[in-house]
């Protein structure tokens, strides 16, 4: 999971990184995050998937999260919910 950790951190810093002219505000996220994380999640998850079941369970980890009203740093979080354990 640790690797998993470490592509989303990169993926977020890309993201801010195009979006510096609002701070990383996107409303559409997981939709760029999809896009960037599309090809390279196959290699962490061992399986593929669609840009749509991305978009999915970034949205699910979101809430997830905000629901457990967790601490632990988001990247981390959603390794874990994305590698199912």
């Amino acid at each position: 999971m640790h690797e998993l950790a470490q592509l989303l951190e990169e993926t977020g810093a890309a993201h801010h990184e195009a979006y510096q002219s609002t701070n990383g505000f996107d409303p559409e996220w997981p939709l760029w995050y999809a896009d960037y994380l599309h090809d390279k999640l196959p290699t962490h998850l061992g399986r593929e998937l669609s840009r749509s079941e991305i978009v999915h369970q970034l949205i699910s980890a979101q809430r997830a999260q905000e629901a457990d009203e967790v601490q632990e740093p988001w990247t981390r979080y959603y390794a874990r919910f994305l590698g199912g354990n």
